[in-house]
């Protein structure tokens, strides 16, 4: 592991904690994980419905073994010298005790996207837990029924280390990113929520709100 990492995660004593499925979250949409994580505003539609499906049948916690390899289910995962933590859908243990994260998803698997964070981050935590390497993760895609192997490389990991810190800042800041506004916002189920197409054009922000919160006139005085 890095050097740099392990600088990075330690310094003023300690990260302030943050969930895997938030750094997924923010690496699809920062607008998203301020919704999510500051107003408690998640919407589910048919799409995370079915996600929601597809986890029920993995996130039963156990364990079984085939062949060499013990699959552990609904495992807690988490590293508090990088201040991550979360649930595994499912972790594989090989007989030379390395661990691999297989993380599920119901949609179309889409190499380097917020998914990839996601894994990259259990196996991190992983590696601590089992003070083990953890050079790969998997990603089961639902959508087309294959398992897709993601590289966990020192580029990957310093993505969730960014996006990590970039949710810190988040939460104590306090204050939603600005939305998106691209083709990201049509299949997110929190568009509605989000009105992206309202707020990306400001002046039609400022002059709906105008129009909504006019000051009350004055009263005539005798």
């Amino acid at each position: 592991m890095n050097d740099s990492f392990d600088q990075r995660a330690s310094r003023d004593g300690g990260p302030l904690p943050v969930t895997l499925s938030a750094l997924e979250h923010y690496a699809y949409c920062g607008r998203q994980a301020g919704l999510i994580l500051l107003e408690d505003g998640y919407t589910d539609d048919a799409a995370t419905t079915r996600g929601t499906l597809m986890h029920q049948r993995v996130h039963e916690p156990g364990s079984e073994t085939r062949g060499q390899i013990r699959t552990l289910r609904a495992l807690p995962l988490f590293s508090d010298r990088l201040g991550l933590h979360g649930v595994g859908d499912v972790v594989e243990v090989h007989p030379n005790g390395r661990p691999v994260p297989v993380e599920h998803k119901s949609g179309a698997y889409i190499a380097g996207g917020p998914a990839d964070v996601q894994v990259a981050g259990q196996a991190m935590c992983l590696e601590d837990m089992f003070d083990h390497q953890v050079p790969t993760g998997v990603i089961y895609s639902g959508a087309d029924r294959r398992r897709h192997s993601v590289t966990i490389d020192d580029e990957l990991r310093q993505r969730v280390l960014d996006l990590a810190d970039a949710v810190r800042a988040l939460t104590s800041g306090l204050h939603l990113p600005p939305p998106a506004a691209d083709q990201r916002c049509r299949g997110c189920s929190m568009n509605a929520q989000c009105m992206p197409k309202l707020l990306a054009g400001q002046r039609a922000y400022t002059q709906a709100t105008s129009r909504l919160f006019r000051p009350a006139p004055e009263a005539n005085l005798p």
